[in-house]
């Protein structure tokens, strides 16, 4: 059973092909483009980047979702 709630998934489905902000577990923010998902939510992003104090572009990446703690809609 999935712990996330089907509007989230809905969402989630309507980011594919757009540009969206993660979080990971270390603190570590990404942007880049979501490609793609499962229902562990491993995301597939292209064109991402590593955003901070020392941004750098980490291109076509996959982040496993146990690392996962926050997405959201991000500007183009």
């Amino acid at each position: 059973m999935s712990t996330i709630s089907d509007p989230a998934m809905k969402e989630l489905e309507s980011s594919i092909g757009k540009y969206v902000l993660i979080r990971i577990r270390n603190g570590m923010g990404i942007r880049g483009i979501l490609a793609g998902y499962d229902s562990h939510l491993n995301l597939v992003l292209k064109s991402a980047e590593e955003i901070g104090e020392a941004p750098r572009t980490l291109g076509d990446i996959i982040v496993r979702g146990d690392n996962v703690v926050m997405i959201s809609p991000a500007e183009e």
